[in-house]
């Protein structure tokens, strides 16, 4: 039995629906987590395999991306946003949350790089601290989608970067910590796939905090779940340019 280490965000539903729906009885062990968990699991080697956030994926001893479908965007993403109570060029501290590190990577070097401000890095766990619409606050995921509205200034991460790398943007990419077999790799890929071709089916089967029609329009819209050429490019990039040229564990 493969252990998947699985997030459960609404942008994954597709992905739980496809390997409930196909991979044989007993052929996995999935367990819901946050993306940095899956990170810490993968790690630790208390899974096997996880939609694993791209930016710590290079922690692995021996990392392998093993599927085509990834939590990736060409445009606008809507789940991974920096919410500001004041414009960002005014920012002198930005609370990042704890739940993935892309993101926070992503954060701090467009901050460098893009809108030329060097703030305070403090983390943020919503599990224990307020949502502060005064405040500047990177949030991911569902958190995202409920509460930027109530922040007066809101910076799409993905739609940055993409302005200023001219490259899509890859979040998450299911890897695993070790070799693992080729025809349990081409099924597991297979029931990705099934998922992403049935979203209205997969929104309607699972409880999440939001009306029907706006999850399937966010998934099919705002999340790009191909890990194409493009994609590869944009994810080596960042690879590129966040782990080598910012010191990311500055903050922790």
């Amino acid at each position: 039995m493969v252990r998947i280490a699985a997030i459960h965000y609404l942008n994954t539903i597709p992905f739980i629906y496809g390997l409930e729906a196909k991979m044989a009885p007993g052929a996995v062990a999935m367990q819901f987590c946050t993306p940095s968990e899956s990170a810490a699991m993968l790690r630790e080697d208390r899974a096997d395999v996880g939609i694993m956030p791209v930016g710590a994926v290079p922690e692995l001893a021996d990392p392998h991306i093993i599927s085509d479908w990834c939590i990736g965007a060409t445009g606008k993403v809507a789940s991974v946003v920096l919410c500001s109570g004041r414009p960002i060029e005014e920012v002198e501290e930005i609370q990042l949350d704890v739940d993935s590190r892309t993101s926070v990577l992503l954060t701090r070097y467009l901050c460098r790089e893009k809108w030329g401000i060097a703030p305070r890095f403090v983390p943020f766990d919503s599990t224990r601290q307020s949502i502060d619409p005064t405040a500047c606050q990177l949030l991911i995921g569902d958190k995202a989608l409920l509460h930027a509205p109530e922040f007066p200034y809101v910076y799409d991460l993905a739609e940055e970067w993409i302005s200023l790398k001219g490259l899509p943007f890859v979040f998450a990419a299911w890897t695993a910590n070790k070799p693992l077999d080729p025809q349990f790799i081409e099924t597991f890929n297979q029931a990705l796939e099934y998922g992403i071709r049935h979203i209205p089916e997969a929104v309607a089967k699972y409880n999440h905090q939001f009306p029907g029609d706006y999850a399937c329009q966010y998934l099919q819209e705002n999340i790009s779940f191909a890990l194409d050429r493009e994609k590869r490019a944009g994810l080596t990039e960042f690879w590129r340019v966040a782990l080598e040229k910012l010191t990311p564990r500055e903050w922790v």
